[in-house]
C-alpha cells in the first residue's frame, strides 16, 4: 500500500513559524535527495530562513554544480538547535544516518518524500508514495509557500525528477513532471548542459568500474535475472568511489528478456549494499523490505552484514522465488 498524506499548507505553517531550520538528505545522498534540499534552502532563504544543510555522506562530484549544495555537510553533534528538521526523500528514520541525531535538537519535525513504504516517522508528513520523484512534492511546497521558481531552483528541480525517472524513461514518468519541465524551461533552465553531466560524462574511475561491474555478470532463470558484484578490490584498482556505482545495475536490466538485475557491492565499512532493478510488473521492493531495506517497486536498495557471495545468494535466492512465486 503506497503512503499518501500530502500536507504542503501544514508544512508551510510549520515553516513560516520557524527561523531555524536544518533541511537533511537521506544516506548516500542522489540527484532527487539533494535536488530537493538544494531548492528547499533556496525557498527558504528567499522567505529570510537560517538554513542548514545536513548529509550522513559525499555530495557526489557529479552533483556539485548544484546551486548552494557546498554548504552541505555532516552533523558533528556541535549543531542547533533548530525550530524545524525537514527531511527530504527519506524513506525512514534509518535512512537519516547520522542526522537522526538532529531530531533531538529540533523543536519541530517534519518531512516531504515519495517512498512508498515510508512510516510516516515525523512530527508532520507530506508524503506521496506514488509520484516518482520528490521534487515534483517540492515545487507543490514552493507553491504552498508562496515562491516562484527561479533560474537557481529550477536547476536543483530539474537535477531530482530527471533523475529519479531515469531521465524520464521510467514507466513512473507521469503527466505532472512535464507540467514542471515546461515551467522550469520557462524559468531558462540550460537543459543541454545539465543533461550531458548528468546522464552522459562519466568520470575515468566509473568507466573502469563499470568494466569490472559487467565481467563479473551472470545471468540466472533462463536470463531473467542479472547479477552483478563488486569487491573493494576492484573500487581500489579503479580508484572509484561508492557513488560511482550508483547507475551500473541498470546495465544488466537492460539485457533483453531480463526482468531482475542486481549489483552487490563491498562498502568500506565492512557491509555489502544491494542495488535491486526491476522492469514493471515485477517488483523487488518487497525482497529488499524483507532483509530490512526498502525503496521503490522498481527500484530498492539494502545494506547487510556479510560476506559477498553468502549474502549475494541469499538475496538471489529470495529475487529467485519471487519471479517463479
Amino acid at each position: 500500500m503506497k503512503a499518501m498524506t500530502r500536507k504542503p499548507e501544514a508544512i508551510a505553517r510549520m515553516i513560516r513559524e520557524a527561523q531555524t531550520i536544518a533541511v537533511c538528505s537521506h544516506v548516500n545522498p542522489d540527484g532527487d535527495t539533494l535536488g530537493s534540499a538544494a531548492a528547499m534552502r533556496l525557498a527558504l532563504l528567499k522567505l529570510g530562513k537560517t538554513v542548514s544543510l545536513f548529509c550522513d555522506g559525499k555530495v557526489p562530484d557529479q552533483l556539485a554544480f548544484l546551486p548552494g549544495i557546498g554548504e552541505m555537510k555532516v552533523p558533528d553533534g556541535e549543531e542547533g538547535p533548530f525550530d524545524l528538521m525537514l527531511a527530504v526523500d527519506v524513506s525512514d528514520e534509518k535512512r537519516l544516518g547520522c542526522c537522526a541525531n538532529l531530531l533531538s535538537k529540533c523543536r519541530h519535525t517534519a518531512q516531504i518524500d515519495h517512498h512508498p513504504t515510508n512510516p510516516l516517522f515525523m512530527e508532520e508528513n507530506s508524503v506521496d508514495g506514488g509520484e516518482p520523484a520528490n521534487c515534483i512534492l517540492i515545487r507543490e511546497q514552493l507553491a504552498a509557500l508562496d515562491i516562484e521558481p527561479d533560474r537557481d531552483i529550477a536547476v536543483c528541480l530539474y537535477t531530482g525528477i530527471s533523475t529519479d525517472t531515469g531521465n524520464f524513461a521510467f514507466a513512473s514518468t507521469n503527466a505532472a513532471c512535464f507540467e514542471i519541465m515546461s515551467e522550469l524551461m520557462g524559468k531558462g533552465l540550460p537543459l543541454a548542459e545539465l543533461n550531458r553531466i548528468l546522464f552522459r560524462e562519466r568520470a575515468r574511475a566509473q568507466v573502469l568500474l563499470m568494466g569490472r561491474a559487467l565481467s563479473s555478470l551472470r545471468y540466472y532463470e533462463d536470463g531473467r535475472i542479472a547479477v552483478m558484484k563488486l569487491t573493494r578490490q576492484d573500487f581500489d584498482e579503479c580508484g572509484a568511489l561508492s557513488e560511482h556505482a550508483d547507475t551500473l545495475v541498470n546495465f544488466g536490466l537492460d539485457t533483453v528478456g531480463t526482468r531482475m538485475a542486481l549489483l552487490a557491492r563491498e562498502a568500506e565499512g565492512g557491509e555489502v549494499k544491494f542495488s535491486l532493478r526491476a522492469k514493471e510488473p515485477d517488483c523487488v521492493s518487497d525482497v529488499a523490505q524483507e532483509f530490512g531495506g526498502g525503496g521503490h517497486p522498481q527500484a530498492s536498495g539494502i545494506t547487510m552484514d556479510g560476506e559477498l557471495d553468502e549474502t549475494v545468494s541469499r538475496v538471489l535466492d529470495a529475487l529467485i522465488r519471487k519471479l517463479n512465486g
